[in-house]
């Protein structure tokens, strides 16, 4: 998570995280942390260049970018294409409607709902003609590419990812990406997203990617104070997440949350069985993959030198 750690202390957890077991890695792409207690926003691409460079095993993937304001999806097609080749062939583009936290510093203002989805879409379009090698030109309701071609194509095809949150989003993005990505266990999505996929003909087998925050911590005390310091603003739901403009806001709007509220809705402390517990709706609900996010830098370290590998072990165990 780019918002809680510093560039070079990311390449060396990600090259930890390998060493115990996980199968995949996803980054964050932030210009600005939620909270000013999390204290960081490196650049996303340099650090996974960086981490395609250390690694060996594990996929990779933005999670997610957003190609319409902050980038030209023309850029954002060449950087992945980029990023597959250095990482042969482990690198998924994950991408989102983005927040206006990240979005806003621009200058563009801030879309409306429906109009940042139209974006996306158009966006995506162009990414894929793009990644196909091909020369392309586009004039659109909202890009321009003029006379535009990636000279270093992946010989591993770079597949994408949707982020979606609900039924418009859905609606909007089933046929669009290869894989959808979400940040709660919601069957219904699953479902959705499948079955829109077949009704116009497209293969199945795509991975449905989500993502649970989690707070280990000999001390559960300290972690649930962690938790709060950090992660309230998670519980404000996309529909507000989104909107907000600055780490200043997403203070004051979860200036009364409650650190007995964060331990209610976040995993916190030692036991790896209510992880578990908290990862198996996900996967009841039909996810092919699981993010997980240790909660802030502080106890990271720790974190992957004792309990991943057991947590690993015990999740893989109740999965089957």
């Amino acid at each position: 998570m780019t918002e809680q750690s510093g560039p070079k202390e990311l390449v060396r957890y990600a090259i930890s995280a390998e060493q115990a077991g996980f199968d995949f890695e996803v980054s964050s792409d932030h210009y600005s942390p939620w909270l000013a207690a999390q204290g960081h926003a490196p650049n996303a691409w340099t650090l996974l260049g960086a981490v395609a460079h250390a690694t060996e095993k594990v996929d990779l993937y933005t999670y997610v970018t957003c190609p319409t304001m902050r980038y030209h999806p023309a850029v954002v097609a060449q950087q992945a294409a980029t990023l597959q080749i250095l990482a042969d062939g482990r690198f998924t583009l994950g991408l989102g409607s983005g927040e206006n936290l990240n979005e806003h510093v621009v200058g563009k203002g801030w879309p409306t709902v429906q109009r940042r989805h139209d974006m996306l879409r158009e966006a995506i379009v162009i990414i894929r003609r793009l990644l196909s090698g091909d020369l392309v030109d586009h004039k659109g309701d909202y890009f321009e590419v003029d006379s535009a071609r990636i000279w270093d194509v992946p010989d591993e095809p770079v597949t994408l990812g949707v982020a979606v949150s609900g039924p418009r989003s859905l609606d909007a993005f089933a046929t669009a990406g290869d894989h959808m990505i979400a940040v709660e266990p919601n069957g219904e999505l699953v479902d959705g997203w499948h079955s829109a996929r077949q009704a116009t003909g497209l293969p199945g087998g795509g991975r449905v990617i989500g993502q649970i925050p989690i707070c280990w911590d000999p001390d559960r005390d300290a972690a649930i104070a962690r938790a709060h310091e950090q992660f309230r603003w998670f519980g404000g739901g996309w529909a507000v997440n989104a909107d907000l403009p600055t780490p200043a806001g997403f203070a004051g709007a979860t200036q009364f949350v409650t650190p007995e509220a964060v331990a209610d809705s976040i995993p916190c402390g030692p036991d790896l069985d209510a992880i578990v517990e908290s990862v198996s709706a996900y996967w009841k609900a039909g996810f092919t993959d699981i993010a997980l996010v240790q909660i802030g830098d502080d106890g990271q370290e720790e974190f992957l030198a004792k309990a991943a590998e057991p947590l690993l072990a015990a999740l893989r165990d109740a999965a089957g």
